[in-house]
């Protein structure tokens, strides 16, 4: 009988972490730290979609801006991930990663930033992506 229950029990957490559910959120639902986020930082873009996905423990917010911007929050609804096709604006990304595109890539610009692991990624115009530490100290170009 135990084996059993161990059996049923682990057969419940397998179905629970593996059940992803996205949910599509109205206007009226999107958290209000995201709704500031993106009206400070990208005030000339009007959110077109915003979805909830939960996938077992883990809760992201996924938002679709006009101009082909994406945006995704974590469940403590922090920025993780822009990417665009345009440029940037300075507000989103940090000074130093800026600095440094400014002065070794002068005449590119940055059209995405993710926070990765310990870790932050740039994509800049030309399709090279930077790779730097958190503090903004450059590791590599990532191919």
């Amino acid at each position: 009988m135990k084996m059993k229950s161990k059996i049923i029990i682990l057969g419940m957490v397998f179905c629970l972490l593996s059940c992803d559910k996205e949910t599509v959120l109205s206007s009226t639902e999107i958290p209000t730290e995201i709704s500031e986020y993106v009206t400070l930082h990208f005030p000339n873009n009007k959110i077109l979609q915003v979805i909830k996905d939960v996938d077992g423990f883990k809760k992201s917010y996924d938002i679709t801006l006009d101009g082909g911007i994406t945006l995704e929050f974590n469940r403590k609804k922090e920025i993780r991930e822009i990417d665009g096709t345009t440029e940037l604006p300075e507000s989103v990304i940090p000074s130093k990663l800026k600095l440094y595109v400014d002065s070794n890539f002068p005449n590119n610009f940055i059209t995405d930033w993710e926070l990765e692991g310990k870790n932050q990624q740039i994509g800049l115009d030309n399709g090279l992506d930077l790779e730097f530490k958190m503090n903004g100290d450059f590791i590599r170009i990532d191919s």
